[in-house]
């Protein structure tokens, strides 16, 4: 049998045979090129961004004696100003032998009558001044001019307090950032309001500054009701304000001075002062300071953390205990916190401060709440941040 007969013979068979495979390969390269398709598909879904957050172990709790009571300085006293009396005209009699002597008696009266009124009413206007002198300086914390011995004094102006009476804490302040905040605010009858805030807090390792400029959003401009602003140094007890004001709308500005050379704390809108003692924050640092603190060392908030603010007209001990470790819902995603609360204290403030900080993110503070006792509530909560290098 030749191959011409053979291939004659099973023709059908071949072509049924190459068919097959013709088709099988076809089917392999749809199926091949299906699955590269797929495979490079771009996907409708935006890409998840995966985070990775920080979870600490909480400390144990430490019971701790109650906060410090921080009373104010005693006001300097006032001198008692003396009457002036009244020039008496001299009389005078004929001058005859008899009286000589007692006419030169009567001149002699009457010149010290004189000289004694002459005293008086320069010794008045400078007791005018000292009591002047004695206002500025309850409002600066500046010490009084020396007084020499014999003269009354225009006012006497309290020692310096001993920065004493506060735990000391390991402190790691947080690097420069700036926070945008969105506020959300309820009213005791129930009205919303809704604003934006921003933080920000600025160090080169020995000096900061820190600022919240709070307010509400119109079309293209926003409205400030609260601007806080505070400057300083850092030393070894973390941030040392010197200077802090505030600023509310409709309100005239007021500022917190923080003498340390006297070390005492004095405001413009009071003539009180009181003792500065150790690690004392503003309104404004307070978050940042506390940020630092668990920054160095988190076993640290296994007890109240007790700081000294100063406010507007007075400086208190804000005691703040651990809550916990909470999960925060942000425009920046989901961040876990510490919760660290202000409880009222009855007699001195009567709202709730709480504070949220990230531990995954330097320890900045996230979110900010304050409630009020008729039941207003503030809450700052962050939506971007930004690090910054100045």
């Amino acid at each position: 049998m030749t191959i011409a007969s053979f291939l004659a013979r099973h023709r059908r068979v071949l072509v049924l045979c190459a068919a097959t495979l013709a088709l099988h390969y076809a089917a392999i390269d749809w199926v091949g090129g299906s699955l590269r398709a797929q495979t490079h598909r771009p996907s409708a879904l935006a890409p998840s961004l995966m985070t990775a957050q920080l979870r600490l172990a909480l400390p144990k709790r430490v019971a701790m004696p109650p906060a410090p009571e921080v009373q104010p300085l005693a006001a300097a006293p006032k001198p008692i100003a003396r009457p002036k009396p009244t020039a008496r005209e001299p009389v005078v009699a004929p001058v005859s032998a008899d009286t000589g002597a007692a006419t030169a008696q009567a001149a002699a009266d009457a010149a010290s009558v004189v000289a004694a009124a002459g005293d008086i009413a320069l010794s008045a206007p400078a007791a005018a001044g000292g009591e002047q002198a004695g206002a500025a300086q309850a409002q600066t914390g500046t010490p009084p001019p020396a007084v020499a011995q014999g003269e009354t004094p225009a006012a006497a102006v309290p020692q310096a307090a001993p920065r004493q009476g506060m735990r000391r804490y390991k402190v790691n302040l947080p690097p420069s950032a700036v926070f945008e905040m969105s506020v959300d605010r309820v009213d005791a009858d129930g009205t919303k309001w809704t604003g934006a805030a921003t933080m920000t807090w600025h160090t080169d390792g020995s000096r900061y500054r820190a600022s919240v400029e709070a307010g509400i959003s119109l079309l293209i401009t926003r409205i400030n009701l609260l601007v806080l602003r505070s400057e300083g140094e850092i030393d070894d007890y973390g941030i040392a304000p010197l200077t802090a004001t505030e600023k509310r709308a409709r309100r005239p500005e007021t500022a917190t001075h923080f003498n340390r050379d006297t070390g005492t704390i004095s405001f413009s809108a009071s003539e009180r002062s009181f003792p500065l003692l150790v690690g004392a924050q503003d309104k404004a640092t307070v978050p940042f300071q506390l940020g630092g603190i668990g920054r160095a060392d988190v076993n640290q908030f296994g007890s109240d953390i007790d700081i000294q603010v100063g406010e507007e007209k007075e400086a208190t001990v804000f005691r703040f205990q651990l809550v916990g470790e909470e999960e925060i819902e942000t425009k920046m995603g989901k961040l876990v916190t510490w919760h660290l609360s202000r409880p009222p204290k009855p007699g001195t403030y009567s709202s709730t401060l709480d504070i949220w900080l990230a531990p995954g993110m330097n320890w900045y503070p996230v979110q900010i709440r304050n409630t009020e006792a008729s039941g207003a509530l503030t809450t700052q909560t962050v939506s971007t941040m930004k690090m910054t290098d100045k």
